[in-house]
């Protein structure tokens, strides 16, 4: 599987605006990118799960969304953030709960962060792919938004499952979920971000990265997030 996920990512970032669309989908329009007047009042709408709640983070300004938050303001002074992002959400939820709620304040600039609790939860591939598809498919529609996704980290790094029997197995599904999140991206034309990566590079070198519950990411953790997530949403802003 790791071959085909790397695959997967390469091909999402040299697609660029020519992304391919799902099946039944017609091809994405032209890259949609976040506007060069410093004057515009973006909003940022954050999906996800208690990652994006900022579960592990002292203070909601020191989760990787307030951090992009603050990074946006440094752009556009007029920047607003909604933080939509509850912990536990599965993709479903993120599709039931807090997509009706992003449609009504027709951002322009989304990240989605989910995956997590549909692996931990057992919950099988083909549901989660019918809800991420969903999800950017609506997003793509009925909304003008950069949207910017991220891969789910490799959970197996933390103290939760590092060395535990169901390590393999973790593992396994978070490559096979993964390689849902690189294939949509891609065919949605949505900012691809690998955390999955990353974290396998640092996390086991730097256990400061993680928190005290030994699973969710420590301040330290969410400023590096921010920045890997900063890097994919600074692609986006027009020169």
């Amino acid at each position: 599987m790791m071959p085909r996920l790397t695959a997967l990512i390469a091909a999402a970032v040299v697609a660029g605006c020519v992304a391919s669309a799902p099946p039944g989908e017609p091809p994405p329009d032209a890259l949609r990118l976040l506007p060069a007047e410093p004057a515009a009042s973006v909003l940022y709408v954050a999906l996800g799960d208690s990652t994006v709640e900022g579960v592990g983070a002292s203070s909601p300004a020191h989760n990787y969304v307030g951090r992009l938050h603050e990074r946006l303001r440094a752009v556009y002074p007029r920047a607003r953030l909604m933080n939509l992002g509850v912990g536990g959400a599965t993709a479903s939820g993120v599709r039931s709960r807090q997509l009706p709620r992003a449609l009504e304040l027709q951002p322009d600039l989304v990240t989605l962060s989910v995956g997590p609790n549909d692996i931990t939860g057992k919950r099988d591939l083909e549901s989660y792919a019918r809800d991420i598809d969903a999800i950017l498919r609506t997003l793509t529609r009925r909304t003008s938004a950069v949207v910017v996704v991220n891969l789910i980290p490799d959970l197996t790094v933390t103290p939760r499952f590092r060395g535990k029997e169901i390590e393999p197995g973790v593992r396994k599904r978070v490559v096979a979920f993964n390689e849902i999140l690189a294939r949509q991206a891609r065919g949605y034309g949505a900012e691809l971000v690998d955390l999955y990566a990353a974290s396998q590079r640092e996390v086991p070198s730097r256990p400061d990265l993680i928190g005290p519950d030994r699973y969710h990411p420590s301040d330290e953790g969410y400023a590096r997030w921010a920045e890997l997530m900063w890097a994919g949403i600074e692609a986006r802003i027009m020169r």
